[in-house]
């Protein structure tokens, strides 16, 4: 039960020491950082989403045979879709950070400040629920271990700490106070152990559909990865340093997975 407990806040307090950088960094971040930070998580979450989400999805299908794609590419598909008409209802976060005050800045820079936090809590929703679905798998008996279990959820931290920082930085741009930043990012992320918890309760509903659910998590951060972090990482060309983050991102998802599997 501590394992679980622990692997449940994981990745939440991945989301607060990303936050936390706003009380050691200037009021802007370093963009070769930025990009380099994107690239990172970005690497992370695709390594997470193949041995942490599909390779287990398609593993608990292996009595369908040849056929044991089918789960794992409906709920990959489902995932897709799903962020993808989230991403119709809600602004872009990049858009958003770019939005422009106008005559009525207080009002405006509420309203974006609002508006960023509850596009991020709404993306992390599918991780939460990711987090969730493996733990309910491992507590169940399933084919993924605890090892598994933690190994995703470290790297959903991994891939909160740059999100955290991400989100906490323009936020203080703004003129908001260092604690004031840093709490609206922390709150992104307080959704995670909730959505997470949610899951697991729900456990004895899900358990015939945990297949579909992992590829669902899998589909949902591969779009968040292609739509969101790896654009915004190599804007204007500058690709070079977006994917030597991406390499050690993937690279040490991969190992971690692995080893701790």
């Amino acid at each position: 039960m501590n394992i679980t407990i622990s692997g449940l806040l994981i990745p939440f307090l991945g989301t607060m020491l990303g936050s936390g950088c706003v009380f050691f960094m200037k009021r802007e971040m370093n963009d070769s950082i930025q990009r380099a930070l994107l690239g990172f998580a970005a690497g992370v979450m695709i390594a997470a989403s193949v041995w942490s989400l599909l390779i287990p999805a398609m593993d608990m299908s292996e009595q369908m045979g040849r056929l044991a794609f089918l789960p794992a590419l409906a709920g990959f598909s489902l995932g897709v879709a799903f962020l993808f008409l989230l991403d119709k209802i809600t602004p872009h976060l990049h858009a958003m950070a770019k939005m422009p005050e106008g005559p009525k800045a207080g009002v405006n820079k509420i309203s974006r400040t609002m508006m960023l936090v509850f596009a991020v809590t709404l993306h992390n929703i599918p991780e939460g629920m990711a987090v969730g679905v493996v733990f309910a798998s491992f507590l169940n008996g399933g084919t993924i271990s605890s090892a598994d279990a933690v190994a995703l959820s470290l790297g959903i931290a991994i891939q909160n700490f740059p999100e955290g920082a991400i989100i906490s930085m323009p936020l203080r741009s703004e003129g908001n106070s260092k604690l004031k930043s840093f709490c609206y990012g922390t709150l992104s992320g307080a959704v995670e152990p909730v959505a997470a918890i949610v899951t697991i309760l729900l456990t004895s509903l899900i358990l015939p559909f945990l297949p579909y659910l992992l590829a669902f998590a899998a589909g949902a951060m591969v779009y968040v990865v292609v739509e969101e972090l790896l654009p915004e990482a190599s804007r204007e060309e500058k690709t070079d340093i977006c994917t030597i983050g991406f390499a050690l991102g993937f690279a040490l998802m991969m190992v971690l997975d692995v080893a701790l599997g």
